[in-house]
Parts: structure tokens; sequence; C-alpha cells
């Protein structure tokens, strides 16, 4: 027997949205390790141009032009990204969003005054270690937290040739690496009670900070962030211990790595980190748990998300520019000697 039709037809797929024209000020390892391999891997944009600061002028004037990627030194960033907002960008920046507090509110100020996106490539957000340890804090797998320890260790004991390690507003380790550190302590707190600092240059040819330890106070609780360019047997990158029980993990994510050897940010497993954790709970048992995948990717859709659907921004600034604030803090606290008020 014949069947009868449906009268009414599946739905169509929604039209993909028209890709996002971006453009990519800076062709250093920011811009070509990690910006323009994620751009190029999303269909949710088209990457128009990789320029120089040089070429700054040409692309803010090109009309074709939605969003401006900043990937250059630090210093540079509060006024390239004005420039690009002024002329009706959308602009992503690399961490740090500025040198100072001042800098970051006049950006967001100017971003809301324009209409326009301005975000932070805070990537270590999608780092999957971190979304492990967030997710556990969720649940409660350790009970009420009581100290947090996110350490970030390099064995480099010559000098490393670029901007980063030459006198200048926005270099040394804890404007690079506490940046990021800073913001995961945010993501998992928020803002702490006050502050203190030691923050030094240990390697005798440093001319800039390559070490410190930041001490964070919540309430009852502590957080200790600390990176160090001479530890060659490195600590673990994350241990929560609290009332139930502890997690500890070792090693870095991997997509840096991966990026930098030249994988493809959509291969299968790009995001999967082989290193598990370890979930010890107050009877002394002791659990393996897997490593969240990180997807550095999904900074970018949530860009995509924010331009062409109205979505929140994937890293609200208001997050580093408040990281920015305790770093001014923590080298205060370290010239004085002293516990701040955060």
């Amino acid at each position: 027997m014949p069947t009868t039709p449906d009268p009414t037809p599946a739905p169509l797929p929604p039209a993909p949205a028209e890709p996002v024209r971006a453009a990519l000020i800076g062709r250093g390892a920011g811009g070509t390790v990690f910006h323009a391999p994620l751009l190029r891997a999303l269909p949710e944009f088209q990457l128009l141009a990789v320029a120089g600061s040089a070429e700054t002028p040409a692309v803010l004037a090109d009309p074709t032009v939605e969003l401006v990627v900043i990937s250059t030194p630090t210093e540079t960033h509060a006024a390239l990204a004005a420039a690009a907002l002024e002329a009706g960008k959308h602009v992503v920046i690399d961490k740090p969003m500025a040198v100072d507090v001042a800098d970051a509110d006049r950006l967001i100020a100017l971003a809301a005054e324009r209409g326009r996106l301005l975000t932070v490539f805070q990537n270590r957000r999608w780092d999957g270690d971190f979304l492990t340890v967030r997710r556990l804090l969720g649940e409660g797998a350790v009970g009420r937290p009581a100290l947090f320890e996110a350490c970030w260790d390099r064995f480099r004991p010559t000098i490393k040739p670029g901007w980063r390690e030459r006198p200048a507003p926005g270099t040394g380790l804890l404007f690079d690496l506490g940046s990021h550190l800073l913001d995961q302590a945010l993501v998992l707190f928020g803002v702490p009670e006050w502050i203190e600092a030691d923050v030094a240059a240990q390697r005798p040819e440093a001319a800039v900070d390559d070490w410190f330890d930041l001490r964070l106070g919540y309430g009852p609780l502590r957080v200790r962030l600390s990176a160090s360019t001479l530890v060659a047997d490195p600590r673990p990158r994350f241990a929560l211990h609290g009332s139930g029980g502890s997690f500890v993990k070792h090693g870095l994510d991997p997509q840096e790595e991966r990026l930098r050897a030249g994988l493809d940010p959509r291969s299968p497993g790009f995001g999967n980190d082989p290193v598990a954790g370890t979930l010890t709970l107050a009877d002394g048992r002791r659990e393996a748990i897997a490593t969240e995948p990180g997807c550095y990717l999904d900074f970018y859709r949530g860009v995509a998300a924010a331009i062409r659907a109205g979505a929140p921004p994937p890293v609200d600034p208001a997050g580093p520019r408040a990281g920015l604030r305790l770093i001014d803090l923590a080298r205060r606290s370290a010239r004085e000697g002293r516990r701040l008020p955060a």
C-alpha cells in the first residue's frame, strides 16, 4: 500500500552566517602560531590580511575589514585597539589588554561608545586542565576549597631573544604568564580580598622579572600563583586542596605545542591531554581524573557569535582589566614588602 507523503517538509537548516572578515596585526609568534591558524580553521571567519604594525593604517582604512586582531608587543595594544575601535572595527587583543588600568578603562569605554566588540585572547581559559579544575570545583569534588595553587615553570637559563625580556612597559614574566594565572584565579574565585607578592629577576643577565610568587586571600581560602624560568623539574600545574580531598595535575595543556608543530586545530584529538590528574579523597582513595579536552577554537567561535548574533563576548574585558589591577598591586606589594587590600 503506498504511503502518503508528509505534507509538511522538514525545515531547511539555517543559512550559514556570513563569515566575519578579519585582519590580523602582528607577524610574531602570537599571530602566526595562535591567531592565524585558529581563524583559518573556522568557517565563521575569512582572514583577509596578516599585517605588520606599519601596515595598520591600510588595514583600518579597509571598509571590508570588520574585525581587527592585535598580536603585537604589549605597550602597543592600547593605541592600536583604540585606533581600530575609532575606525568602527570589532577588536580582539592579545593578553594583557594594556599596560595599565587607565588604558583598559579607556578601551572599554570607547568600545561601548562605538558599539563594537572588545574582547581579550585569554586562551588559557580553554586549556583542558583548567576546564577540569573548573568542573571539579563546580562538582564539589574536594569539598570546601582551602588552597589552590597554579604554577607555570620553565627551564630557560639563557635569556630568550624578543621584546618580552627587554625593559619596556608590559614586559616581564608577571605581565606574560601572570596575566594567564591571575585570569584563571579570577574566573574560579573572583576578586580577592588581599594580595601579597614577591617578584624578582633571578637570572644574572635578566633585565626584567623572570620569577614571581603571588598569594591571594579569599576569606579562609588561599590562592598561590607562581612562575619561574629556572625550574627543570616542574611543580604541579594545578593543585586544589579542600575539606574533602585533593586534586593534583602535572604538565601543560598540549594545544600550544601542537600549534607550534603546525597541526591543524580541527584535527581529531587536537585538544586531548593524555596526562590525567589525581583525585585523593579524605579516606585515602585515589582516582585518576581524565583531563577535559581543551579547545582554543571555542574562543573564536564565541567571537563570531558575539559579532553575528549579539552573544556576550567570550572574554568580558572587565576580567582582564581586573587582572591588570592585580598586577599593579602585586608590583607595589613586592616593592613595599607588604600585603595590600585588593
